[in-house]
């Protein structure tokens, strides 16, 4: 599906396990931190909130729902932005510890991954030097021997677990295969339409980010699902604005978000999760698109509702 009638979503991704804290300043650690950067990414014109939780003592990534519960209500208080709790959480978490926020927390959206996959961070290493926590240096080097699971039988389990909770997922693929993966869940009936798929580019072990890896992607979408999908992109560091930009021409949508870029230009770190996210609506509204509300997006995306969450 095209953007309907040229509207676009957006997604902003607040913090994540890719980034350390020492990284960037700018990064949300504590909840109040992570509620206020969803709040000020949606006033900005974020229609959906993607989220992750950190222990606030050192910024670790952590999938535990009581930290989650520290800003998920005052976000849905502040804001009327549709909430997307990762499922993904790190590829250091077991799957079950991954899905137990979206599964206790019922939210509208939650991510899903499609396929295992070498997770490569490791270059990072070569521009970062000084970091502030001791898990940080040994969580990117150990990348290089890292696989991110996501087998048939897990994908299954998380689907079949928050099937009662009528919880929609933004499909994340990193790759091609990834594609026929999620083919393959929706022709057995555990995920149904309209799906939102997410393709993600330029992580070291997935698709790269050249603008012919874009074309691919949604070529190969558009022959898979046909009109029976709403297409995102998210591009990984340097490559977001850019992939962002042919997403948009193409008919799609984005995502944006300090989990996914820590930078605003070259050499630039972006301030805030709201500057990304403003800086991207420019870009969208200087071709003449609209940027969509959240009740947009629901409607898009066929969701449940605010309502109908669990916290």
């Amino acid at each position: 599906m095209a953007a309907a009638q040229g509207k676009v979503i957006i997604t902003c991704a607040v913090t994540g396990a890719i980034h350390t804290p020492s990284m960037s300043p700018h990064l949300p650690v504590t909840p109040q931190e992570i509620a206020d950067a969803a709040v000020g990414a949606a006033q900005a014109g974020a229609a959906i909130v993607h989220l992750h939780a950190r222990d606030p003592r050192d910024g670790r990534p952590s999938q535990d729902p009581a930290l989650f519960m520290e800003f998920l209500p005052q976000i849905r208080e502040r804001s009327d932005a549709v909430i997307n709790i990762t499922t993904g959480g790190a590829p250091t978490m077991s799957v079950e510890e991954r899905l137990q926020p979206a599964l206790q927390l019922k939210p509208e959206v939650a991510s899903l991954n499609m396929g295992s996959m070498n997770f490569g961070l490791y270059e990072m290493l070569g521009r970062y030097r000084d970091f502030r926590h001791g898990w940080e240096q040994p969580y990117l080097a150990e990348s290089d021997d890292r696989i991110f699971r996501n087998t048939f039988r897990d994908i299954e389990h998380i689907l079949r677990s928050c099937a009662a909770n009528d919880t929609r997922f933004e499909i994340e693929c990193y790759d091609i295969g990834h594609l026929y993966t999620a083919a393959h869940f929706l022709d057995r009936g555990l995920i149904r339409p309209p799906l939102f798929i997410q393709s993600v580019f330029g992580i070291r072990g997935g698709i790269g980010p050249h603008p012919e890896d874009v074309l691919h992607m949604k070529r190969t979408a558009d022959r898979l699902f046909g009109d029976l999908y709403h297409w995102s992109v998210l591009g990984a560091g340097r490559n977001q604005m850019f992939i962002a930009a042919q997403s948009a021409v193409m008919g799609g949508n984005v995502r944006v978000g300090l989990e996914d870029s820590l930078w605003i230009g070259r050499g630039q770190l972006a301030r805030s999760n709201a500057e990304q996210v403003s800086k991207v609506r420019t870009i969208l509204e200087g071709i003449g698109l609209v940027v969509a509300t959240a009740n947009d997006a629901r409607q898009m995306l066929e969701l449940k509702g605010a309502g109908l969450v669990g916290f």
